[in-house]
């Protein structure tokens, strides 16, 4: 039995994954081991222990990493103590091979603790191109892996180009899209959000209103790590332009990237200021209900991946501000604006109008984690020394 050691450092990347998990969990050949960490863990931003759980999931092994302050010093401190919290949870779990997620900096940790431990590392959504420091993070992790899952051609064939073996560069698709197809089918033939609950269960604050009888936003704006200092202007341009907008909006509060904290007293500053009834904040929400807002909003606004990705799925309009996603390969739903509020009222005015997006298959058609399952049981010896390939 292949021991598959999973690491989940966010709700955001637990929604990467989860089909993955259960594709390893489904297997006969596979044992999942799930070790959670980074913000995973921590209340104030989503803590997804008990989620996990009730998805059917053990927690082999969880820690903590996470110093306070959310700005660059604090970031590195950060996988600092989780390079050196994880050399003992795979010293103790003995995984056959670590996988890991995206680009987010908290992988970083268990990237270097696998690698200067001799085991083997496979990395998803390898060889895509964006903004900010996960451009860095993203290509670090790939010339440390093993084994490449990326989403699409465009970025199998660039991880190619980075030198790494093409017997090794698997184009799966996205998992994401695999969870989004699950929850957007159930969505779409009367699992619907029940408007009752919404607001009482995942409470938030701020106005209330209508989310299936009224046209709303969906806005989720995170830190630029590299314009560290800037993102307190950044977000009070969208801000304004949603304030010009005065429509019904739910944001999601920013990620635990260097910046973060600049966002959260930009947002805090507003809402004591302008009182606005229109807008309700959540800490975070659960990707089935995530998805299904996303379906429903007239238009998202912000700088998550999730408009690239998911957005191109389903077809979501959405307006995407300043650089974080800048060269991320895209669909028809995209608009790409400045830190400019005009631009971004501009941008949204326009899909208000518009006819919604047809769905496209960018980043695959929901069967990535069955795909990843497959090949890592079938992969007899993964070679820990790597040679460059040109």
């Amino acid at each position: 039995m292949k021991k598959i050691c999973v690491f989940v450092g966010s709700r955001a990347n637990y929604s990467s994954c989860k089909s993955i998990m259960k594709a390893i969990n489904a297997h006969p050949d596979l044992e999942l081991q799930t070790v959670l960490g980074g913000a995973a863990v921590l209340d104030r931003f989503g803590n997804i222990e008990k989620l996990l759980e009730q998805d059917g999931f053990t927690v082999t092994a969880k820690f903590y990493m996470i110093v306070e302050g959310e700005n660059p010093t604090t970031m590195s401190k950060s996988t600092g103590l989780g390079i050196i919290e994880l050399s003992m949870v795979f010293s103790n779990l003995k995984p056959d091979l670590v996988l890991v997620v995206g680009d987010r900096f908290d992988i970083m940790a268990p990237v270097i603790a696998a690698t200067f431990m001799n085991i083997p590392l496979a990395h998803t959504m390898g060889g895509e191109v964006s903004g900010t420091i996960d451009e860095s993070i993203r290509h670090a992790v790939t010339k440390m892996a093993h084994v490449h899952f990326p989403a699409n051609e465009d970025a199998r064939q660039r991880i190619i180009k980075l030198g790494e073996d093409p017997a090794m560069v698997f184009n799966v698709g996205c998992p994401r899209i695999d969870t989004v197809k699950h929850y957007l089918d159930d969505h779409r033939t009367g699992g619907r959000i029940n408007q009752e609950e919404f607001f009482g269960k995942y409470k938030g604050v701020g106005g209330m209103f209508n989310i299936e009888k009224e046209k709303f936003l969906l806005v989720s704006q995170h830190p630029v790590t590299t314009e560290y200092g800037d993102n307190r202007a950044h977000i009070e341009e969208t801000l304004q332009a949603l304030k010009e907008l005065a429509m019904p909006t739910i944001m999601i509060w920013p990620n635990a990237d260097a910046g973060s904290d600049e966002i959260s007293k930009g947002i805090r500053h507003f809402r004591e200021k302008e009182k606005p009834e229109w807008l309700h904040l959540f800490i975070n929400l659960p990707v089935e209900v995530y998805v299904k807002l996303m379906d429903l909003s007239a238009c998202m606004i912000g700088n998550s991946s999730s408009s690239v990705r998911e957005g191109a799925y389903i077809g979501s309009p959405a307006v995407n501000v300043g650089t974080r996603q800048q060269v991320r390969v895209r669909g028809k739903n995209l608009t790409d604006v400045e830190y400019d509020r005009k631009e971004i009222v501009k941008a949204v005015r326009h899909w208000l109008k518009a006819p919604r997006p047809e769905s496209e298959a960018i980043y695959g058609n929901g069967e990535a984690g069955a795909r990843i399952a497959s090949i890592l049981a079938g992969l007899k010896h993964v070679p820990i020394q790597k040679c460059i390939q040109y």
